[in-house]
Protein backbone atom coordinates (compact mmCIF):
# COMPACT_ATOMS: atom_id res chain seq x y z
CA UNK A 1 0.00 0.00 0.00
CA UNK A 2 1.23 3.72 -0.97
CA UNK A 3 2.02 5.91 1.60
CA UNK A 4 0.67 9.21 1.61
CA UNK A 5 2.54 11.94 3.50
CA UNK A 6 0.73 15.28 4.16
CA UNK A 7 2.89 18.52 4.33
CA UNK A 8 2.12 20.57 6.80
CA UNK A 9 3.25 24.57 6.13
CA UNK A 10 2.86 26.71 8.78
CA UNK A 11 0.61 29.73 7.86
CA UNK A 12 4.09 32.63 7.49
CA UNK A 13 5.85 30.32 5.27
CA UNK A 14 2.54 30.38 2.73
CA UNK A 15 2.05 34.23 3.20
CA UNK A 16 5.74 34.71 2.34
CA UNK A 17 5.44 32.60 -0.35
CA UNK A 18 2.06 34.55 -1.78
CA UNK A 19 4.40 38.10 -1.86
CA UNK A 20 7.47 36.73 -3.60
CA UNK A 21 6.73 37.59 -7.37
CA UNK A 22 8.33 35.92 -10.31
CA UNK A 23 11.19 38.39 -11.61
CA UNK A 24 9.11 38.55 -15.64
CA UNK A 25 6.38 39.90 -13.33
CA UNK A 26 8.65 42.45 -11.54
CA UNK A 27 9.91 43.46 -15.20
CA UNK A 28 6.41 43.86 -16.41
CA UNK A 29 5.12 45.87 -13.83
CA UNK A 30 8.23 48.44 -13.92
CA UNK A 31 8.10 47.93 -18.01
CA UNK A 32 4.12 49.10 -17.63
CA UNK A 33 5.05 52.05 -15.04
CA UNK A 34 7.51 53.42 -16.82
CA UNK A 35 5.56 53.78 -20.11
CA UNK A 36 2.35 55.07 -17.83
CA UNK A 37 5.48 57.57 -16.76
CA UNK A 38 5.93 58.77 -20.47
CA UNK A 39 2.38 58.97 -21.86
CA UNK A 40 2.02 61.16 -18.39
CA UNK A 41 5.05 63.48 -19.48
CA UNK A 42 3.64 63.39 -23.21
CA UNK A 43 0.19 64.91 -21.93
CA UNK A 44 1.91 67.13 -19.30
CA UNK A 45 4.09 68.75 -22.42
CA UNK A 46 1.67 69.21 -24.78
CA UNK A 47 -0.56 71.00 -22.07
CA UNK A 48 2.19 72.82 -21.35
CA UNK A 49 3.40 74.24 -25.10
CA UNK A 50 -0.13 74.49 -25.74
CA UNK A 51 -0.95 76.80 -23.13
CA UNK A 52 2.00 78.97 -23.88
CA UNK A 53 1.08 79.18 -27.78
CA UNK A 54 -2.36 80.14 -26.52
CA UNK A 55 -0.86 83.04 -24.20
CA UNK A 56 1.86 84.28 -27.61
CA UNK A 57 -1.13 83.88 -29.65
CA UNK A 58 -3.39 86.10 -27.50
CA UNK A 59 -0.37 88.75 -27.23
CA UNK A 60 -0.09 89.27 -30.80
CA UNK A 61 -3.42 89.81 -31.69
CA UNK A 62 -3.97 92.33 -28.57
CA UNK A 63 -0.59 94.30 -30.17
CA UNK A 64 -1.91 93.84 -33.39
CA UNK A 65 -4.86 95.50 -32.89
CA UNK A 66 -7.34 92.47 -32.83
CA UNK A 67 -9.77 92.05 -29.71
CA UNK A 68 -9.39 88.95 -29.03
CA UNK A 69 -13.62 88.64 -28.24
CA UNK A 70 -13.47 89.26 -32.43
CA UNK A 71 -11.49 87.21 -33.48
CA UNK A 72 -13.34 83.90 -31.66
CA UNK A 73 -16.80 84.74 -32.97
CA UNK A 74 -18.80 84.59 -36.48
CA UNK A 75 -16.56 83.60 -39.43
CA UNK A 76 -13.38 83.83 -37.79
CA UNK A 77 -13.80 81.08 -35.85
CA UNK A 78 -11.95 78.83 -38.48
CA UNK A 79 -9.03 81.40 -39.37
CA UNK A 80 -8.60 81.19 -35.49
CA UNK A 81 -8.16 77.60 -36.24
CA UNK A 82 -5.40 78.02 -38.75
CA UNK A 83 -3.77 80.62 -36.22
CA UNK A 84 -3.33 78.32 -33.53
CA UNK A 85 -1.82 75.79 -35.43
CA UNK A 86 0.34 77.65 -36.80
CA UNK A 87 0.99 79.12 -33.90
CA UNK A 88 1.39 75.69 -32.39
CA UNK A 89 4.07 75.06 -35.07
CA UNK A 90 5.90 78.18 -34.93
CA UNK A 91 9.95 78.24 -34.08
CA UNK A 92 10.32 81.12 -33.36
CA UNK A 93 8.82 81.14 -29.77
CA UNK A 94 11.78 83.12 -27.85
CA UNK A 95 11.60 86.02 -30.64
CA UNK A 96 8.12 86.20 -30.30
CA UNK A 97 8.12 86.20 -26.59
CA UNK A 98 10.58 88.92 -26.72
CA UNK A 99 8.98 91.01 -28.99
CA UNK A 100 5.92 90.56 -26.53
CA UNK A 101 7.57 92.10 -24.24
CA UNK A 102 8.59 95.18 -25.87
CA UNK A 103 12.31 93.87 -25.86
CA UNK A 104 12.50 93.62 -29.58
CA UNK A 105 11.66 96.39 -31.95
CA UNK A 106 13.05 96.20 -35.45
CA UNK A 107 11.25 94.44 -38.03
CA UNK A 108 8.44 94.20 -35.95
CA UNK A 109 6.09 90.96 -36.08
CA UNK A 110 7.38 89.83 -39.27
CA UNK A 111 8.77 86.78 -37.90
CA UNK A 112 5.33 85.54 -37.05
CA UNK A 113 3.92 83.22 -39.75
CA UNK A 114 0.23 84.68 -38.95
CA UNK A 115 1.39 88.39 -39.41
CA UNK A 116 -0.52 88.93 -42.21
CA UNK A 117 -3.52 87.39 -40.42
CA UNK A 118 -3.57 89.41 -37.87
CA UNK A 119 -3.23 92.90 -40.10
CA UNK A 120 -6.28 91.91 -42.04
CA UNK A 121 -7.97 90.67 -39.02
CA UNK A 122 -6.95 94.45 -36.99
CA UNK A 123 -8.62 96.06 -40.21
CA UNK A 124 -11.79 94.19 -40.13
CA UNK A 125 -11.84 95.15 -36.65
CA UNK A 126 -11.80 98.44 -36.80
CA UNK A 127 -13.85 98.48 -39.59
CA UNK A 128 -16.84 97.14 -37.75
CA UNK A 129 -16.10 99.41 -34.72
Amino acid sequence: MPMITLSVQSPAASDEENWNMSPILIEISIAILIVAVCVALIVWIGRYTGAASERRMMGMLKRAGVDPEVATGGDAKAIMKEVRSRCRRCGSEDLCDRWLEGKVVKGGNSFCPNARIFRNLARKTRRTA
